[in-house]
């Protein structure tokens, strides 16, 4: 049986090279969309999916959240049981948003969402 790999979170975001164009020129707007394209790619590969994406902008998000009516009435009817297994559910489950920009130089800036 093989196992599969595991993506590693600390790899580099940064795009391999060939993405940019020699002679230290800034990149154009479609090396850009590649640049974006790949490090999406990256981030899909480790448990991430897209919320919403621009042109040089992607919004990418991981975890679900909590379905608090389906909790609720889990717990109505398991006479209050439930209500553990729903307090963990609600401290345990975080949802994570990360906006990652493609800048005019082809460095790739993340900022983290609440």
């Amino acid at each position: 049986m093989r196992r599969r790999r595991a993506v590693r979170e600390s790899a580099s975001i940064e795009p391999p090279p060939g993405y940019y164009v020699a002679g230290g020129e800034p990149p154009d707007a479609a090396q850009r969309v590649l640049i974006l394209d790949w490090i999406v790619s990256r981030r899909i590969a480790s448990g991430w999916r897209v919320e919403s994406r621009s042109g040089s902008q992607v919004v990418l998000v991981r975890g679900q959240p909590v379905n608090h009516v389906l909790h609720a009435f889990l717990t109505v009817f398991s006479c209050l049981a439930w209500g553990i297994v729903w307090a963990v559910a609600a401290l345990v489950n975080r949802v994570e948003r990360v906006a990652l920009t493609v800048d005019a130089q082809g460095r790739v800036v993340t900022v983290s969402a609440p």
